[in-house]
């Protein structure tokens, strides 16, 4: 078995890491893995399939080239800074090109104990690895950037958390593991002849076309302010809530990244909250752009001691630049919002087009991907099942009249621009509910079916599969308010 690693990371940031052994665990089994992944990544399936592979993907042996290391981090968590948290439970043991040319990480999260782990165990339970799995892989079917999710190891082990649970271990890839808390990390210490190292690294591997700009580190700091714009104007146009916006949750790369206390709309809920201790809706869905933005302000803090010239002149620069997070979020959410109803082009009326919409949904209780998926067959003539998403029937019929006289502007033939709607507006979401009936039964049960059965509605979110409607729909309403738990 040939991983072809790489370790740019561990070769140019000494100090930004530790090196660190994975935990060996007992009698390792692979629950799942990802073929189509793998391909991208080069990777031939047979070699994981076999005692070996799998003992590879659990941590129990390394590939002859791999260098594991735990990456070092800080974060404000819910608003409070900590200054030093870093990979708990997880190794980075190498970075592979894949078929494109792209670099990407190859990290265990569940492998044990490492010099971060702060009196963690460093292990994972099964239920939050299999969440992981589905969720990210949902997310990419979705067209949204995020980690993925190339295999789930069960062990015989159990680790402890409310009561025991069977451990697990799950190979995590993305395009990097760099956060905006590893900037603040140094940053907390002043050393910022590494905060230079590490954004010189981040620019040459994400963002190389910036890397002979006038002004490279205000440039780098634009560009991921565009590309979290749009992941955030990508998530809400899904009705994701990403539950625990912490600044080490945010990659440079723009890429979604931990799947804990993250959960879907039902019903359009803008205020709604998932994580057992967010007490103050600071990550509810309708917060994910001010907190993106407030967590990018963090980033450019640390940036800003990098100039030698005044520093108001550069605070003002960073502001300035700050300010466009906005435009670059609206811009994004907008151009989906209209992909989503139908629209190629823009008029002027469209923004309050999509707000009436979304009051009439949070006043009907409309379900957020139900509305949008129905209003294709309201095209067609058939607007019963999306009428039917409000509790009141008759309450979207002023605007079901607005939005069709704007439809037909567009000058799309009705069938064509049906088809092009269900493209963009899912069937599947992973459904809370049906997400923790998967959990379940793999956890209590030994029975991996459901999530499977789940696993492959999710990879294929636009087609409708005959049979499946119970995945389609919501919890039903009166059900118990859904809960997540961080570090689990």
């Amino acid at each position: 078995m040939t991983f072809h690693f790489s370790h740019t990371f561990a070769e140019q940031l000494e100090g930004f890491y530790r090196s660190c052994e994975p935990e060996k665990c007992s009698s390792p089994e692979l629950l799942q893995f990802n073929s189509s992944l793998a391909r991208e990544l080069a990777l031939d399936h047979e070699d994981f399939i076999g005692e070996f592979g799998v003992s590879v993907l659990s941590g129990n042996e390394l590939p002859k080239n791999a260098n594991p290391i735990a990456m070092v981090y800080a974060g404000h968590q819910f608003g409070m800074f900590t200054p030093q948290l870093g990979d708990g439970r997880a190794l980075l043991i190498g970075e592979v090109v894949d078929a494109i040319g792209s670099r990407r990480d190859v990290q265990l999260k569940g492998s044990g104990r490492t010099p971060f782990s702060r009196g963690g165990d460093g292990k994972a339970a099964l239920g939050p690895v299999l969440r992981e799995y589905l969720v990210s892989e949902a997310m990419h079917a979705l067209g949204i950037a995020t980690t993925r999710a190339l295999a789930a190891v069960r062990t015989e082990d159990w680790v402890r958390r409310e009561e025991p649970k069977p451990r697990a271990v799950l190979t995590r890839v993305s395009a990097s593991h760099i956060r905006v808390g590893t900037f603040e990390y140094f940053a907390a210490k002043g050393e910022w002849s590494q905060i230079k190292r590490l954004a010189d690294y981040a620019i040459t591997r994400h963002f190389p076309e910036v890397i002979s700009a006038d002004d490279r580190y205000l440039e780098f700091f634009k560009s991921v302010l565009r590309k979290q714009a749009k992941l955030i104007a990508d998530w809400m146009s899904v009705g994701f809530v990403h539950g625990v916006m912490n600044t080490d949750n945010m990659t440079i790369s723009g890429e979604t990244i931990d799947y804990g206390p993250c959960a879907f709309l039902d019903r359009y809920t803008p205020a709604i909250v998932f994580s057992s201790i967010d007490d103050y809706g600071r990550y509810a869905y309708e917060n994910q752009s001010k907190i993106g933005q407030w967590n990018l302000a963090q980033l450019g803090k640390a940036l800003i001691p990098l100039y030698e010239e005044e520093e108001e002149q550069v605070i003002q620069r960073f502001v300035d630049a700050l300010d466009t997070f906005n435009v670059w979020y609206e811009e994004y959410w907008l151009s989906n919002m209209r992909t989503k109803l139908g629209l190629a082009r823009a008029e002027l009326g469209d923004l309050e087009l999509v707000e009436q919409l979304l009051q009439l949904m949070q006043q009907g209780q409309g379900d957020f991907t139900l509305v949008f998926r129905h209003l294709s067959a309201a095209l067609l003539g058939d607007d019963s099942k999306f009428k039917a998403q409000f509790n009141d029937p008759s309450l979207p019929s002023a605007w079901l009249t607005l939005w069709l006289k704007r439809v037909g502007r567009e000058g799309f033939v009705s069938t064509q621009c049906a088809m092009n709607m269900n493209n963009v507006n899912p069937a599947y979401i992973p459904r809370n509910h049906k997400v923790e009936e998967a959990l379940d039964a793999a956890v209590s049960r030994n029975d991996l079916e459901p999530f499977r059965v789940m696993l492959k509605l999710l990879t294929e979110p636009y087609r409708d599969h005959v049979g499946m409607d119970e995945f389609a729909i919501p919890a039903a309403l009166g059900a118990s308010p859904y809960v997540t738990f961080c570090g689990t």
